[in-house]
């Protein structure tokens, strides 16, 4: 048997390793990139077309030959392969980029989660061009030169050999390569494996990085009194993966909000995210920070909108069907849903959102005096959309019911993601028949905004996560939706009329939820910036 095994040995030399797996990244796994320097260059095929994977192939020579170090390069390429066909089989299927915002999704993606993107296409990627080139891999035995001298010398030759191709492309094609970069400088994201890169800053910014001080917000934080002197309940729904631009509110011409329709929402039509992905948004969208200057090392040791909030006394509480808070109930009560239970919402392995709704009389009976509620739901989570909904309210068909979305029409992901856009809508009509049973106790309100869009095939963009600078508006337009009663407005003093026409006339984003959260819940605190609280110019004083 050992005799067999040995048979089956493939003799190679480290230069030679080296340039099989440059040729293996350059010409295989950086298909997307080359495709994408094609498609720029208005799909014509140039000799500068030609010599991407060209200059990809010398640089990661140069690359390989630097990190190649004897007994742990096999291994090390062996996962970086096995990685780089994953990465390799999202970025051909979706266009997905793996910058730091991606891998810091990935990361703080539930099993769940996970499991969606898990089909037979993305099988077939991993076995073909991460598990077979990684069983050839094992299979070399590596042939080093008789001395360490003459080794080296091999090696400076590879790199020298490299950069002499790299200079002879730059001087032929220079000034090509600086305009696509210069109007392009996202392409950089794309390069396989840069993944590998942006998880080691991850891992490290993650875990071997000392956490900022933790600084305190709003501690003068005080609830105003109502003018009714009736308590608050205020119910926040963090939606997920929601585009603006598939609500009928806001233009869209099918009717995805059938339910709420008589409910008297006000929506407003132009709303940035903070990001493109749940990891970034939701932590920016409920600290103080701004998205341009939003670091989530300091997101995460400051009070968020919450705990400002609860600092004037108002118990607060958390309900999660999304996979996680991503730090910002931290601080306070949380509860997740558990897809495992006897629930007619819940399948073993995810809950659709009315699950957040079956005890939440019970949590609201428990909590004494003003409460804050956050009921975070899956919404139109991707790319597994027709799970998000029960069969029985699938409006708008036929629906795209599988995990491979890219082999669906475009009408099919389209009826399909709509269709979690007006369960949306309906679980929202329940919430508000739901609160309307406590206003002659309480003065009830709901805000309803969601974290981030998602591209459903437009440009050839699927899902969500591309880098901020370059996402389109359906990733980064998102709804922001307020059910305000005339007893919540008399109450705190708010001009419905006026908040009405900001809402169809202003562009707001995501940096105005801390402050609007604050001014609409009716308390006063130097955290708040009245500049970025919508309410304020609509309030009586």
């Amino acid at each position: 048997m050992i005799d067999k095994i040995k048979a089956l040995r493939i003799p190679i030399s480290m230069t030679s390793f080296i340039l099989l797996t440059a040729f293996y990244y350059a010409f295989v796994l950086n298909l997307p990139l080359i495709t994408k320097i094609y498609q720029l260059k208005s799909y014509q095929m140039s000799y500068f077309v030609i010599s991407a994977p060209l200059l990809l192939f010398f640089c990661f020579i140069i690359i390989f030959s630097v990190l190649c170090l004897p007994y742990v390069y096999k291994p090390v390429t062996i996962l970086l392969i096995l990685s780089s066909s994953m990465a390799f089989y999202a970025s051909m299927k979706y266009r997905v980029m793996f910058d730091y915002g991606m891998i810091e999704n990935i990361f703080e993606t539930n099993t769940s989660e996970a499991g969606s993107y898990l089909n037979l296409d993305s099988v077939f990627y991993f076995l073909f061009f991460g598990v077979l080139p990684s069983i050839l891999i094992s299979l070399t035995d590596i042939v080093y030169s008789q001395s360490w001298l003459k080794e080296i010398l091999k090696r400076l030759a590879l790199v020298l050999s490299a950069l002499i191709g790299i200079c002879i492309i730059a001087i032929f094609f220079y000034k090509d390569y600086a305009s696509v970069g210069r109007n392009n400088s996202y392409l950089n994201k794309m390069i396989n494996p840069a993944h590998a890169f942006n998880t080691f800053k991850y891992i490290n910014n993650t875990y071997f990085t000392t956490p900022e001080p933790y600084q305190t917000l709003g501690k003068d934080a005080k609830l105003t009194p109502s003018a009714n002197n009736k308590e608050t309940l205020f119910v926040v729904v963090l939606g997920e993966t929601a585009r603006s631009m598939n609500f009928h509110y806001n233009g869209y011409q099918r009717n995805t909000n059938p339910y709420t329709a008589d409910m008297g929402l006000i929506s407003f039509q132009q709303v940035s995210s903070c990001g493109t992905a749940t990891a970034v948004s939701v932590p920016c969208m409920f600290s103080n920070m701004n998205r341009t200057d939003y670091k989530k090392s300091k997101a995460a040791n400051q009070d968020n909108v919450m705990n400002v909030i609860g600092h004037a006394g108002v118990n607060l509480l958390w309900k999660d069907n999304d996979g996680g808070d991503k730090g910002v109930a931290s601080n306070f009560d949380k509860i997740a849903t558990d897809p495992t239970q006897d629930s007619p919402h819940c399948d073993g392995d995810t809950c659709h959102d009315e699950e957040l709704l079956v005890a939440l009389d019970e949590e609201i009976a428990d909590r004494p005096g003003n409460k804050l509620i956050t009921l975070h739901t899956i919404g139109s989570h991707g790319p597994t959309y027709f799970q998000r909904y029960p069969k029985s309210m699938s409006i708008f068909t036929p629906a795209c019911e599988r995990k491979d979305i890219e082999k669906c029409s475009d009408t099919e992901i389209r009826n399909t993601y709509d269709n979690t856009i007006a369960y949306t809508d309906y679980f929202l009509s329940k919430l508000i028949t739901q609160l309307k049973t406590y206003q002659n106790k309480y003065n009830v309100a709901m805000m309803y905004i969601s974290d981030h869009g998602e591209s459903l095939g437009e440009n050839g963009l699927y899902l969500h996560g591309t880098p901020y600078t370059i996402a389109p508006d359906e990733q980064t337009i998102v709804p922001w939706l307020m059910w305000i009663p005339e007893q919540y407005a008399n109450a705190k003093g708010i001009d419905k009329s006026c908040l009405e026409k900001l809402a169809k006339n202003r562009h707001f984003s995501q940096d105005n939820f801390f402050h609007t959260l604050i001014g609409l819940f009716g308390v006063v605190t130097s955290a708040k910036n009245p500049s970025l609280d919508i309410t304020e110019t609509c309030k009586s004083s």
